[in-house]
């Protein structure tokens, strides 16, 4: 959320923000300045009805003192009250009012995001890997999985419906050991502190990074609880900082976390039918960082790294693109996108999302510290990305490791975790 004075003193840089995003100011800003004049004035009007009253009362006070009459000033008194009070109302609805729109308004685009309205305008960065040239017809993870039996789509429609999967075998073991991969290199070589939280949150903690209460529709509710299952681990690993203070000697506060994730997907219909690509539920290994606003540009570089490293030493194929301004998350200040290489399906695809938030989602969720020295509290900068999206690793691993046998041979690093070096058929 961005702050309420920036929004009041900038009003036409933000409509030309909301225009880069591909939005329309007038949708989202709606009547902002007539909501905060009209707010504003209900607040001065009850301060100076509360000044009238005050007076009021020691000039009752002093007639009661000397015993003449104050009935008629105590029911001018009783009007200035019920006057001050509707002005009191008027201003707690201006302030819902306003604070409805403000958690509307996407985040300020850091200045070097290109501008664009949809995935076109998106530039890509660097490319890390030369994809392989096979000898045979690379087939999609899809076939391979069945193939290989360790992907069941057709048992996982009977148990749960369309978008869930069913691993068997090494499948499963290869999910598993991607993770305890992923995990390890995070909290060993870059300095992460891994975290088990939970996978059902409430309410404020969706608002707090800014899930609600937009975007409720993509999530999963519990039925008469204030419980939603997480659509990723940025949510519980952010919120536990959630109205804290933290201490200037922690930052940057480097988390991750491996957990399910839960998403409705509402809108994808017709989308990434096949496979693993869009699924209602699936597995992520998530970073988090907090950090002091200086520093947070270096800090997003870093955590970016971390997550190609993921990629690198699995021998995956990928390129980094960084999202203009038409295809960022409404929270997002700037984001890369790693995206793996699939020659199943001859095209990249996104694989890791890292994102720079600044002091967004930290203002919704009051999150700050305070400078050495410093007599006022900041708010810090949160930071999260895919370290990575097991799933899409565990598929991407499958299209670049086939053979033209239909085995499958895993990355030297992973195989340590596997305790094999190659997938083949099984039948269960």
């Amino acid at each position: 959320m961005l702050d309420l004075t920036f929004v009041r003193e900038n009003l036409p840089a933000l409509e030309e923000m909301l225009r880069r995003r591909g939005l329309d100011p007038a949708q989202v800003l709606g009547d902002f300045r007539a909501i905060d004049d009209r707010r504003r004035a209900a607040i001065t009007q009850a301060e100076q009805l509360k000044a009238q009253r005050n007076r009021a009362a020691e000039e009752i006070a002093r007639l009661k003192k000397s015993g003449q009459d104050a009935a008629a000033l105590i029911e001018q008194n009783k009007v200035l009250r019920e006057q001050g009070e509707a002005m009191e109302q008027q201003a707690t609805e201006g302030e819902q009012a306003l604070r409805n729109v403000l958690v509307g308004i996407p985040n300020m685009p850091h200045s070097s995001v290109p501008v664009g309205t949809s995935e076109e305008g998106n530039v890509e960065v660097r490319r890390w890997g030369t994809p392989r040239q096979f000898d045979f017809t690379a087939k999609p993870h899809w076939e391979l999985g069945e193939h290989l039996g360790v992907l069941d789509l057709e048992r996982a429609v009977k148990l749960s419906g369309a978008r869930f999967a069913v691993y068997w075998g090494l499948g499963a073991r290869m999910e598993r050991a991607l993770a305890n991969f992923m995990l390890d290199l995070h909290t060993r070589e870059h300095g992460y502190t891994e975290v088990l939280p939970p996978y059902m949150v409430n309410s404020d903690s969706m608002y707090g990074t800014g899930q609600l209460p937009k975007f409720a529709q993509d999530l999963f509710k519990c039925e008469g609880r204030d419980l939603w299952l997480i659509p990723t681990a940025e949510v519980p690993l952010t919120n536990l900082y959630r109205d804290e203070l933290i201490d200037a000697s922690q930052l940057p506060v480097s988390l991750t976390g491996y957990t399910p994730c839960f998403r409705s997907e509402a809108g994808s219909h017709g989308k990434d039918v096949r496979g693993l690509i869009r699924q209602h539920q699936f597995q992520k290994v998530e970073l988090v960082k907090f950090t002091r606003p200086q520093e947070s540009y270096e800090q997003h570089e870093q955590l970016t790294r971390d997550a190609e490293q993921v990629l690198q030493k699995l021998g995956l194929p990928y390129r980094v693109m960084l999202l203009c301004t038409g295809d960022m998350s409404a929270a997002s200040a700037k984001t890369y996108d790693l995206e793996v290489w699939l020659p199943g399906q001859q095209l990249f695809r996104e694989i890791s999302s890292c994102s720079n938030f600044e002091a967004y989602q930290a203002r919704r969720a009051n999150i700050r510290w305070k400078p050495d020295g410093g007599k006022k509290t900041e708010l810090v900068h949160t930071l999260n990305g895919s370290g990575l999206a097991v799933g899409r690793t565990w598929l991407a691993i499958l299209e670049n490791y086939q053979q033209a046998d239909g085995s499958v041979v895993i990355p030297e690093a992973l195989r340590p975790y596997m305790g094999t070096d190659r997938i083949t058929p099984e039948k269960f």
